[in-house]
């Protein structure tokens, strides 16, 4: 006989949508820990920007999958996958519930679905497609990738220089789409019941969150946390100085940009990543669905029934 399928909860959602909230909260009721699924918040020293709990807020319940690994590491979703599994069972294996916290979809479809047997990095190929953006200009990246795949190109905004590139590298090392190489071969986790809850406020409300979470953050020291980020000698080419906020408030301290328009700009990109993170979260099959936030007690009671029944 097969064993029994462990129980995983997933929380997925939009930043500023309260998954956080609800998590540790699900944790406390039914005895979990928090596995979190961020590619920001694996970096350690980047914490304010990134929305990593702190400590006196977990309520002494473990969190997992944070701070990881050094600014100037490069951190995947393969290695992000490998990590997460390992965790799973440490965790199910004392007892627990494993409550996870998702708000990088790229990371949970690694997971859940498994990665694609994809071709090993070229250096060579991707310093040829950087100058060939600074040769050709903005957009030159996104436009070649449409040729090739514009199945993945759909799904990778313009900007985006990390992934485009390794998506044309996929194209061009493989001889075929990206899209088709991660529809193949792919090996999906195995012996869990996913319970997956979905958090989508209402639009409106959700932004004003997120505005009101960027100036929280702001009052909570971040500026200061990236100016000490930038006089430890961390490059600012590093990939978390690429993330929301933190390249804004790098710019406001080495003079380019004014704290207001650092924090306005700030918001509106949050804003449209919430979005994009609601678009790609639409696609995950199986979620119960829930529009509101994380903290709200109904919620919370509606998502503690969906947990007790399924494990039963």
């Amino acid at each position: 006989m097969n064993a029994p399928a462990r129980s995983l909860i997933v929380i997925l959602g939009p930043t500023a949508s309260g998954k956080s909230a609800l998590a540790i909260a699900i944790a406390e009721i039914l005895g979990g820990e928090i596995v979190c699924c961020d590619s920001t918040q694996v970096y350690r020293d980047f914490d304010i920007g990134t929305g990593k709990i702190p400590r006196e807020q977990q309520r002494g319940i473990p969190h997992h999958l944070t701070d990881l690994v050094d600014p100037g590491e490069i951190f995947t979703a393969g290695e992000y996958r490998r990590r997460a599994v390992e965790t799973l069972v440490e965790v199910t294996g004392r007892g627990r519930i494993p409550v996870l916290t998702a708000g990088t979809g790229l990371y949970l479809r690694a997971l859940l679905e498994g990665l694609a047997d994809a071709p090993a990095r070229s250096e060579t190929l991707r310093e040829r497609l950087r100058h060939g953006e600074t040769l050709k200009g903005p957009g030159y990246l996104h436009r070649l990738l449409i040729r090739l795949d514009s199945e993945t190109a759909s799904k990778i905004a313009p900007g985006d220089a990390q992934k485009l590139i390794r998506a044309i590298e996929i194209c061009l090392l493989a001889g075929k789409p990206t899209s088709e190489v991660h529809r193949r071969g792919r090996v999906g986790l195995e012996g869990y019941s996913v319970l997956k809850i979905g958090l989508v406020p209402q639009r409106a409300a959700l932004y004003a969150r997120v505005d009101q979470r960027v100036t929280s953050m702001i009052e909570s020291g971040w500026v200061s946390e990236v100016r000490d980020l930038m006089k430890k000698g961390i490059p600012t080419v590093a990939k978390p100085f690429t993330f929301l906020g933190y390249s804004q408030l790098r710019e406001h301290i080495q003079g380019s940009k004014s704290l207001e328009q650092a924090v306005r700009e700030t918001q509106q990109a949050i804003r449209r990543y919430a979005k994009r993170q609601i678009t790609w979260f639409r696609r995950e099959a199986n979620v119960y669905w829930f529009k509101g936030f994380g903290d709200d007690p109904r919620i919370l009671e509606a998502a503690l029934e969906l947990a007790r029944s399924s494990g039963e």
